[in-house]
């Protein structure tokens, strides 16, 4: 473990799923230390429901210290949080032992100075020693004390059972922050990926928007003004950091002015439908999701062919109970006459789709279909912000 690494490597053992992990793998540990026993230990079902049962108070009142400690682990070193984690288990485990070894292990392992060979269940006595003290002590019918078995002393007991918790404990905080690490080097390398698709804008794009401002220089300075204000927005955009989420409006926004630039360039080759009015504006999505769809539409669909095109998006709020946005995306496909079609390799939609998943989970839904001789990519997506619906389509 390094010493630098954040010590949020620790799961939340607050929740269900990781008491309900702790409770499987002591009940596992305890069926291991009954196939394995120690020496003189009976090894049936009365020392696995004893055992079972000690395993399971370890292992859940370690689970809860953890929990109630998390916040305070989570601001030190690795090594300082692993070591204090380390010592809370050992501590449940040195106190739980004296109560066993005190109150319950002599139901289990205990010899008298009789010549017996059936135990016979003890009956408790509460004792006061000489110095003040009382304890429990368990003793035959007839009131012959019991003595716990000489191989298991007190000392070696609570030894043995700390010895047992530190392995364990420590193989699991191992395990835990190989883990931490395996995720968080998943995640670096998703979010390196999207940033550089992100980030990627098409040569030809830029090429073409450069030739569409140096020709309305010239002939319309406050158009040339207006594309040249469009392409740096979606400049800044595109070198924004990817997980920031941006609002569903400023989104419609950005793609209506790359719509905008190659309207300017296409001239009535491309027409333009954007109607967003039934949404709510203020939704959270991730940036550049419906502006390379626009892009894909404008140079599968609209560029190769000869004949003016569609560019339609549109949205709605389904019926669903859980409220989602449909968002689509259609184009109208390249005539017969038209040049030869693009192929693709489905970088943008791939992009599109992983980032959808990754920031709303398996809720996200990416379609994609031909419909009447037109490309149309359906969006279905959770509604992640509370916002009224905005005015105004393009």
């Amino acid at each position: 473990m390094t010493r630098n690494a954040r010590s949020d490597f620790l799961p939340n053992f607050c929740g269900m799923r990781m008491v309900f992990a702790v409770v499987v793998l002591g009940e596992l540990l305890a069926f291991l230390l009954v196939l394995t026993p120690f020496a003189g230990a009976p090894g049936d079902l009365r020392e696995l429901a004893v055992l079972s049962l000690f395993v399971q108070w370890v292992g859940l009142l370690s689970a809860g210290c953890l929990c109630l400690s998390r916040r305070v682990l989570a601001r030190l070193p690795v090594l300082l949080a692993s070591v204090l984690s380390l010592l809370i288990v050992l501590g449940v485990t040195c106190v739980l032992s004296e109560l066993a070894y005190r109150y319950f292990l002599p139901n289990l392992y205990w010899t008298v100075a009789l010549d017996s060979a059936s135990p016979v269940a003890p009956i408790w006595q509460f004792e006061v020693g000489p110095s003040g003290q009382g304890r429990f002590q368990p003793m035959l019918p007839d009131g012959t004390p019991i003595a716990v078995a000489d191989q298991f002393s007190r000392l070696e007991f609570v030894l043995r059972n700390m010895a047992i918790s530190g392995i364990v404990g420590a193989l699991a905080l191992r395990y835990f922050f190989v883990q931490h690490q395996y995720r968080a080097r998943v995640e670096s390398e998703t979010d390196a990926r999207i940033q550089a698709l992100q980030s990627r804008i098409r040569p030809h794009f830029l090429f073409n928007s450069m030739n569409t401002i140096a020709s309305l220089t010239r002939s319309d300075p406050r158009l040339a003004e207006q594309v040249t204000e469009d392409l740096a927005a979606l400049f800044r955009v595109s070198l924004s950091d990817a997980r920031v989420p941006v609002t569903l409006a400023e989104e419609v926004e950005l793609a209506t002015q790359y719509l905008r630039i190659e309207q300017q360039r296409l001239g009535e080759r491309l027409r333009i439908d954007v109607d967003m009015r039934d949404l709510p504006q203020s939704a959270r999505l991730p940036a550049l999701i419906i502006q390379p769809l626009v892009e894909n539409a404008v140079y599968h669909g609209i560029e190769p062919s000869t004949e003016p095109g569609l560019v339609e998006v549109h949205g709605r709020l389904t019926d669903d109970k859980e409220a989602s946005m449909e968002i689509v995306v259609r184009n109208s496909m390249p005539t017969s006459g038209s040049h030869a079609p693009r192929r693709g390799h489905s970088m943008a939609q791939d992009n599109v789709r992983e980032r959808l998943q990754a920031f709303f989970g398996p809720r996200a839904r990416f379609t994609v279909a031909h419909e009447d001789e037109r490309y149309v990519v359906r969006l279905l997506l959770p509604v992640r912000d509370d916002g009224h619906p905005g005015v105004g389509a393009a």
